[in-house]
């Protein structure tokens, strides 16, 4: 009989351990999050500035480093637009990834609000190539020699 008891016990026990478990394991869940992020497939590191339209108008900002073989999430959470804009330059070669979409970049860490007159508010007119998610949430683009 108190074998019994005992073994009741101890499933008990171990039922009430499960159930903490599976209670706090809340806590160590993170959330997938969507991001637009960069890869660089080339052999040197490679600077890259992106663009794109919010309610507001037209952002552009740079620049993230990504290393060779590396990827960067350049802006974290779910896509808030379809269409994102990129240029990128690599060190050392003078390779770059460009396209039509004119906007404003400057040497130095940037953001900057607008497209419009760049070269009148200090800034570079630099092309960018228009990189189209569709409806994803989340993309990755990979920059590669061939461009």
């Amino acid at each position: 009989m108190m074998h019994r008891l005992y073994e009741h016990l101890k499933i008990a026990f171990n039922l009430k351990k499960i159930a903490i478990i599976i209670g706090l394991s809340w806590l160590f869940i993170t959330p997938a999050y969507a991001d637009l992020k960069i890869c660089n497939y080339v052999s040197s590191n490679v600077n890259v500035a992106i663009g794109y339209k919010v309610k507001s108008g037209w952002t552009t900002e740079g620049w993230w480093l990504i290393k060779p073989d590396e990827c960067e999430s350049i802006l974290e959470g779910d896509l808030f637009a379809r269409f994102y804009y990129v240029y990128a330059i690599e060190e050392g070669t003078g390779g770059y990834w460009d396209g039509e979409a004119v906007m404003c970049t400057r040497n130095e860490k940037f953001t900057i609000n607008g497209i419009a007159d760049c070269e009148l508010r200090g800034y570079r007119r630099t092309g960018f190539t228009e990189v189209d998610t569709g409806d994803w949430t989340n993309w990755e683009l990979k920059l590669t020699p061939d461009k």
